[in-house]
């Protein structure tokens, strides 16, 4: 017997891809998004941390400058340094609520590398677990979460408010 997978969050994206007028990153920045739309993690004076809405995994964060900004090399030092410190803090909280075996971190930089959102530079922030790596990618292009996006919203946002060790 067959079962039907859900993602519904997906045909969203299907439907806008490379038509979205407006860059997500400023309008999360500016906090022009409803509260139940954001999905703001943690915001700091030049840079930010938000939830993917089309994530690789559970807790896959991105961080991004305040500034809209489309090259690594524009970036300022004290934008470069905020982004660093605040990718250290994510692994820190999603290890915490969600114990990641590892991480993965990288920039997607130009279209043809993979880049969602172009011209506003962003770092990826992906928890791995021995053994996510499973069939349905492979075989249905789907990737299976296990939580919704706004209860991992509020539980990292919650872990936020606690004290991380080592900072």
């Amino acid at each position: 017997m067959t079962k039907p997978l859900w993602a519904p969050w997906r045909l969203e994206y299907i439907k806008q891809a490379g038509e979205q007028a407006d860059c997500v990153f400023c309008e999360e920045a500016a906090g022009n998004l409803a509260e139940d739309a954001t999905l703001l993690v943690s915001a700091r004076e030049t840079a930010f941390a938000i939830l993917n809405k089309y994530p690789y995994s559970s807790g896959h964060l991105m961080i991004a400058p305040r500034r809209h900004v489309g090259a690594l090399a524009d970036l300022v030092p004290e934008e470069t340094l905020e982004i660093h410190r605040l990718s250290v803090a994510c692994m820190d909280i999603l290890g915490q609520v969600y114990g990641p075996a590892g991480f993965n971190l990288g920039w997607n930089v130009g279209h043809v590398a993979g880049a969602g959102i172009v011209d506003h530079v962003h770092l990826h922030v992906v928890p791995r677990w021995s053994g996510d790596t499973n069939f349905m990618p492979v075989l249905a292009d789907v990737k299976v979460l296990p939580e919704h996006l706004l209860e991992t919203r509020d539980r990292l946002r919650a872990a936020w408010d606690e004290p991380v060790a080592g900072r």
